[in-house]
């Protein structure tokens, strides 16, 4: 009994997180609870029995996309071509920002931000992207002033500029992808400012 009661609490969380990526993908940090609810087909009540508030339900649905960028990192530093590494993880992390975008972090409040799996998640993940930057830098495969923190930040853009087009044209985040990491390779490179 009490093993099947901790299986449908596994399936209940599990579903609350896809319906809350769902909808925090559609709607941002405005997304309702009671809606969250209805898309898991589960009560309200049960919501709040496993995330207290929405900021802990939205914490857990960033930390899941953090980690899942981190593995998909980690497993990338061993490929070994460091440059099509480098490649391969921003256009992954452009598939995960069509499921839920990571700039919810900027606008998650306070609350949220300060729960220390978010910021310890946050944290593996900047840290993958310095390393497969500073691989992919030491390949020569990208410029020598590119970092870590430019990677994150480019490979999030892709996706507003392609956003008006979505419905038509889904995969144009794809082209805009291409050209950015076209534009951090050392050929024809002029200094950039500094930032």
């Amino acid at each position: 009994m009490t093993r099947n009661l901790r299986a449908d609490a596994v399936r209940n969380r599990e579903a609350l997180i896809a319906a809350a990526t769902a909808e925090f993908a559609a709607r941002g940090a405005e997304a309702s609870v009671a809606e969250i609810a209805r898309r898991a087909g589960i009560g309200k009540g049960t919501v709040f029995r496993h995330f207290p508030t929405k900021d802990h339900l939205l914490a857990a649905v960033l930390m899941d996309r953090m980690e899942s960028l981190h593995a998909e990192g980690e497993r990338l530093l061993g490929a070994p071509d460091a440059g099509e590494a480098l490649l391969e993880f921003m256009m992954f992390a452009g598939e995960q920002k069509q499921r839920l975008d990571l700039s919810l972090l900027v606008t998650a409040s306070p609350e949220v931000l300060a729960v220390p799996e978010v910021a310890g998640a946050q944290a593996r993940m900047f840290a993958i992207f310095d390393a497969l930057t500073d691989r992919a830098r030491a390949a020569g495969a990208v410029r020598d002033d590119v970092t870590g923190t430019d990677v994150g930040l480019l490979m999030c853009a892709p996706g507003h500029l392609a956003a008006p087009f979505a419905e038509e044209r889904p995969e144009l985040w794809r082209r805009y992808m291409a050209l950015i990491f076209d534009g951090l390779r050392p050929a024809g490179a002029h200094p950039l400012p500094p930032g």
